[in-house]
């Protein structure tokens, strides 16, 4: 497996990353936990260092099915997890507001050490921007936590350009995490030269569009209610229908690779610079092994532009969430 570098700092980790949430959250119900101990261990084996999990995946569940998975790797794994969100004091399966309070982050911090059966947070990102809170306490609270060393580098999730740039004052930011792929561009207007310019890593989470970018989902996908793709615009048939001319690009220049979709989409990806890390997800062996075979994909500057000229003629269709989670990114 081939290493990236997260930005200018010290922090490599492998060119492709596990997102973990699918297997305890959002994706239907938690799936089997030793089958999911396994497939985290097979991703270890097959030299993926670099692990992607939240407070709010579960709740909770998410991070302690990491914790318990890759304790005997520690040494080898790099762990990411995030804070900011208000769960539910009831223990209900949903968050019920945004909390980045340093008083609050440095809890979740505890909490997550605890789960993750760790000593150090090895990154630690800002789940969504809290309005509530100046950006410079959250960027403070986190530097006090790297000075405990209970934290070793800090990220922020779908901030804005403003919010990016005060938060690195006072704490520099290792990563950024957004989503980013064919399916969803909008990072190339600001976001990625503002990366570039600071030396900020972006790691990218649906870099397969929710599985979108496959191709295994058309406009006659049934979604189950407990799959929130079930609520996304995106995944609307309408929506699915009209956006079906990205999946056939992707499959024509699959094919011709002697590819899947699902690899030119990362290899895609992957080309765009350096510092870009996906971390797609998934709970089956077969899919783990496919992302991972993404990374011997080559795609020329003539590959490249074709993608892209044919990719400006298609108009996307849908909005990637209701609107009162799309609200909470940009900030």
């Amino acid at each position: 497996m081939q290493k990236r570098r997260l930005g200018t700092s010290d922090l490599e980790v492998s060119a492709i990353g596990l997102g973990c949430m699918g297997m305890s959250f959002s994706y239907g119900p938690p799936k089997e936990k030793r089958e999911m101990i396994s497939l985290l261990h097979a991703s270890i084996e097959r030299g993926i260092t670099f692990f992607d999990t939240a407070e709010v995946y579960g709740p909770l569940i998410n991070e302690e099915l990491v914790g318990e998975a890759l304790a005997p790797y520690r040494s080898k794994v790099v762990i990411a997890t995030k804070f900011g969100f208000e769960l539910d004091p009831n223990g209900g399966p949903r968050w019920v507001g945004l909390n980045s309070r340093p008083e609050h982050i440095k809890e979740v911090a505890e909490g997550s050490l605890k789960r993750l059966k760790v000593d150090v947070i090895d990154l630690f990102y800002q789940h969504r921007v809290d309005p509530s809170v100046p950006i410079e306490e959250v960027a403070g609270a986190v530097k006090e936590l790297i000075k405990e060393g209970k934290v070793k580098h800090f990220g922020l999730s779908e901030a804005g350009a403003d919010t990016i740039r005060r938060a690195h004052a006072v704490q520099p930011v290792t990563a950024l995490q957004n989503e980013y792929s064919l399916w969803w561009r909008r990072p190339e207007q600001e976001i990625l030269p503002l990366m570039e310019e600071l030396g900020i890593g972006f790691v990218a989470y649906s870099p397969l569009g929710k599985g979108y970018l496959t191709g295994k989902i058309d406009q006659h996908t049934k979604f189950d209610t407990t799959d929130f793709r079930s609520s996304l615009p995106r995944f609307a048939p309408d929506a699915l229908k009209a956006n079906q001319a990205l999946i056939d690009l992707i499959a024509e220049i699959a094919q011709r690779k002697k590819a899947t979709p699902a690899q030119i989409a990362l290899a895609w990806l992957l080309a765009q610079k350096p510092w870009i890390v996906p971390i797609p997800g998934t709970t089956k062996l077969e899919r783990l092994e496919e992302n991972i075979g993404a990374v011997n994909v080559e795609l020329s500057g003539r590959d490249l532009d074709e993608i892209e000229k044919a990719a400006s003629k298609i108009r996307l269709v849908g909005d990637r969430y209701p609107e009162h989670l799309e609200k909470m990114t940009g900030r």
